[in-house]
């Protein structure tokens, strides 16, 4: 069989954000498309470009002279799913390199299902649209069988002389058990563990148990899974456990589904097997409000080992929460975050800022819902269109000068909305000053109820309120002056 180049375009040392923190996980959906080559016999060579300083070190693998460079990025990690420029430009600089040594190229990436066109004008011989494992496999026997002709190959883009041909979509898998076990053996694992433990001082891996969100939140794209639902069972995710386990000694596993265990019944199971086979670790997940109300699931998290759970909360304000088709309520946030805590995991919020119609009104409402309920953590963004969104289509026209983001650290405000895009950026940091000092008020009062469970970091916290407070004050200040602006 041919021999095979595959490789991802995500940088960590292009991403300032995440290469300061220093929390690298493993390109999922590449080591799986690795597995699927793996399996069918191909020469696979993988190559991580994770901790690359320049595109053009993938030169030394081209000097196989593979018969095909595949591109293809991880569609459960949501750094990959923001097309950030710095990583498309590193795929255009790949897929040039690798037409200079005669490869065919194949890219499968949310980016480049959204962007297909500039994919092939930049070089690349096809791009898989939406969940690509069945579509590389049927291409690559296509091309090792010497066929000339891919009309019927579903999920494809590809030019034919001066025209871009797009066949039929594919439909997504159903049957995710019969996906073999992502590629672990081609992976430089130490790497990854090497770096949590300095940074983190412990060391966790990801893992996916399903593939697509059935939800409408309207700002929300699936360009690889959709909207369909699919989850592997919970005896094949105890396997790849008990083997991740032995391999690389993992503490903490993140289960990078868009929803962990949304279907009926599959948490309480997972939690029965966790039990059974001794597996001992702890887990973060992603979850929805409304689906953190139910006991009987928190409980099962509970007892499976999860330890934080990261929901949508987006704003505090139900206007804002009903524009976005989130299906929610504010009081299922609060009732969930009171059933988290107390079944001891840490509830923690995703917050969005200036999304369409969002007032200074709305905006209060989403500060004050962070410090009534003060999460374990909050990570805020503001609202960014993606393709393929009913959200994307309201604000494509303003997005002539700026379409996606640079790296994830950027913030910034791509169409015109209630306030300026420095606004936004001040907001960002305000909001995080005032939660940290809200959250050192909290250390306080608990340090005083209880002086017996004192601890240092409590006290780090409790003392770190002394600057935050002329800092929440100066920030405070400067966001005044640029709402007064306008």
């Amino acid at each position: 069989m041919s021999k095979v180049v595959v490789t991802h375009s995500y940088f960590l040392r292009f991403d300032g954000k995440q290469w300061k923190g220093g929390r690298p996980y493993p390109p999922l959906g590449t080591l799986y498309a690795a597995a699927m080559l793996q399996q069918q016999g191909y020469q696979v060579s993988f190559v991580d470009t994770m901790f690359y300083s320049d595109p053009a070190q993938i030169k030394a693998a081209l000097e196989q002279r593979p018969s095909t460079f595949i591109i293809y990025d991880d569609g459960f990690n949501y750094l990959t799913k923001m097309c950030l420029t710095n990583m498309q430009q590193a795929a255009f600089t790949m897929i040039g390199l690798a037409k200079e040594k005669g490869a065919k190229v194949i890219v499968c990436s949310s980016d480049a299902t959204d962007h297909y066109k500039k994919y092939l004008q930049a070089g690349a011989d096809f791009v898989l649209l939406g969940e690509g494992e069945n579509t590389l496999m049927e291409l690559m026997n296509a091309l090792e069988n010497g066929v000339t002709h891919f009309e019927n190959i579903k999920g494809i883009a590809y030019r034919k002389n001066e025209e871009i041909i797009r066949p039929d979509p594919r439909p997504v898998m159903k049957d995710l058990d019969a996906l073999p076990m992502p590629a672990w053996d081609l992976l430089d694992i130490d790497s990854y563990k090497k770096m949590w433990l300095k940074n983190a001082g412990y060391f966790s891996i990801n893992i996916g148990t399903t593939r697509g969100c059935p939800f409408k939140c309207n700002w929300c794209a699936k360009p690889i899974y959709g909207n369909r639902y699919h989850a592997r069972s919970a005896e094949n995710v105890v396997e790849e456990l008990k083997f991740l386990q032995q391999r690389t000694g993992f503490d903490h596993v993140w289960f990078c589904d868009d929803i962990f265990g949304l279907k009926p019944g599959w948490v309480c199971q997972f939690a029965d097997l966790v039990e059974k086979e001794k597996i001992k670790f702890q887990f973060k997940i992603q979850s929805r409000a409304d689906l953190l109300v139910q006991e009987n699931y928190v409980a099962a998290l509970a007892r499976a080992g999860c330890t934080e759970v990261w929901m949508g909360a987006e704003s505090g304000s139900q206007k804002i929460l009903d524009a976005m088709d989130k299906g929610i309520n504010i009081e299922q946030i609060k009732q969930a975050t009171f059933l988290l805590r107390k079944h001891h995991i840490k509830p923690c919020f995703f917050i969005q800022f200036g999304y369409l119609g969002e007032t200074k009104e709305d905006i209060d409402l989403t500060i004050k819902m962070i410090n009534e309920l003060m999460p374990h953590e909050i990570g805020i963004s503001v609202s960014y269109p993606l393709p393929g969104t009913g959200f994307y289509e309201k604000v494509k026209e303003q997005l002539k000068e700026k379409t996606n983001w640079t790296d994830s650290d950027e913030m910034a405000l791509m169409f015109h909305n209630t306030f300026s895009p420095s606004y936004y950026k001040q907001l960002h940091q305000f909001v995080h000053k005032n939660y940290r000092k809200h959250l050192a008020l909290k250390n306080f009062r608990s340090l005083v109820q209880d002086p017996k469970r004192f601890i240092v970091s409590s006290l780090r916290k409790v003392l770190s309120g002394l600057y935050l407070a002329p800092a929440v004050f100066l920030s405070a200040r400067k966001l005044r002056k640029l709402e007064k602006a306008l």
